[in-house]
């Protein structure tokens, strides 16, 4: 999971670079010119099991998630994506092996891909880029141990709250099957956990 710096407002890749990293105007616009920008319809699958990750993907508009099936064709949801995110099978694009995982666009997205020449070329020449770039590896490194934490250790209910607070805007944009995969329960527990938050939260007038 790699999440950005609080930020919810949609924003091209340029501006991105701007207000998280800190980049001037013209250092953003020259290392964001020549990356690649495209738009994929729902449904459609921009990484699939067996192939090679070839880029990172940053997400301007829409939502994607990454997900895997085990051995009964079950999907298992491991990432969403919002706007101002990015999604990548790691493993993958930095050490050439066949994905895992897929990748999908929930909504109509636009997509920028970020190649591992970009990244090396921007860390070379900017050194705030070089430690955003740090941030963003240790922080995917974060949000991973606590995901496995959770998924290991923790109820349903927190699993779900922990949800809510990685993913603030995505409620009403997910469909609740991929919530409840993502969060390793069935979507029948998920309903339940929902109304017993609900109930707690009620106050009578």
């Amino acid at each position: 999971m790699i999440k950005p710096e609080s930020h919810t407002t949609p924003e091209d890749f340029t501006s991105y670079l701007i207000k998280a990293v800190g980049l001037s105007e013209t250092e953003a616009q020259q290392l964001s010119f020549p990356l690649k920008r495209m738009n994929y319809e729902k449904g459609s699958i921009l990484l699939k099991k067996g192939d090679v990750c070839k880029h990172s993907f940053f997400v301007e508009k829409g939502l994607l998630r990454s997900y895997m099936l085990d051995e009964d064709g079950k999907e298992h949801v491991i990432q969403f994506a919002p706007e101002n995110w990015f999604i990548v099978d790691r493993s993958s694009v930095y050490f050439n092996d066949a994905s895992e995982s897929y990748i999908e666009a929930i909504e109509d997205t636009i997509v920028v891909f970020i190649e591992e020449d970009f990244i090396c070329k921007a860390s070379e020449t900017s050194l705030a880029f070089s430690k955003f770039n740090d941030r963003l590896l240790h922080n995917h490194i974060l949000h991973m141990q606590k995901r496995i934490n959770l998924l290991l250790g923790a109820t349903a209910e927190t699993r779900y709250l922990s949800f809510i607070k990685t993913y603030p805007d995505l409620l009403l944009r997910v469909p609740q099957w991929m919530i409840a995969s993502y969060l390793g329960i069935t979507p029948e527990s998920l309903s339940r956990v929902r109304k017993e938050l609900a109930h707690k939260n009620f106050k009578p007038s």
